[in-house]
């Protein structure tokens, strides 16, 4: 099966990058599909935040200004790792499933199907969440 890609959109200060399937329907499938043939380069990890709460726990709906942002997200596919100065090659540290704490700013939107996912490189990720 082969799906191509057309690039949407682009911010003009290059902070969000859409990429959507061609056909004009998709599913869930194929959202899962663009994401395992998405390979981030070098040292890079594309993450998938973790939803933000939108009722509290006695069923009251939350107004989008007084919901926070978790800094929180699953690694949902990694790069092969980096090169040092001399060329040696940098294994990556983190792996597929990694629940990881996320900076508050930083990081490349990516727009896979109707998924958002963010971008980040290794070093940019504050710690690796115990399970």
């Amino acid at each position: 099966m082969r799906i191509d890609f057309e690039l949407t959109a682009i911010s003009l200060n290059c902070s969000s990058i859409t990429l959507r399937p061609k056909t004009s329907t998709h599913n869930l499938s194929q959202a899962k599909s663009l994401v395992s043939r998405f390979a981030p380069l070098f040292n890079r990890v594309l993450i998938q935040r973790v939803a933000v709460e939108t009722k509290t726990a006695s069923g009251i709906l939350l107004p989008e200004s007084a919901q926070k942002a978790l800094n929180q997200g699953t690694i949902v596919a990694v790069g092969p790792g980096g090169r040092a100065a001399d060329g040696t090659k940098i294994p990556m540290e983190l792996k597929v499933g990694d629940d990881v704490l996320l900076p508050e700013y930083g990081g490349q939107k990516v727009q896979l199907g109707s998924d958002e996912y963010m971008l980040y490189q290794d070093n940019d990720i504050l710690g690796v969440l115990s399970k």
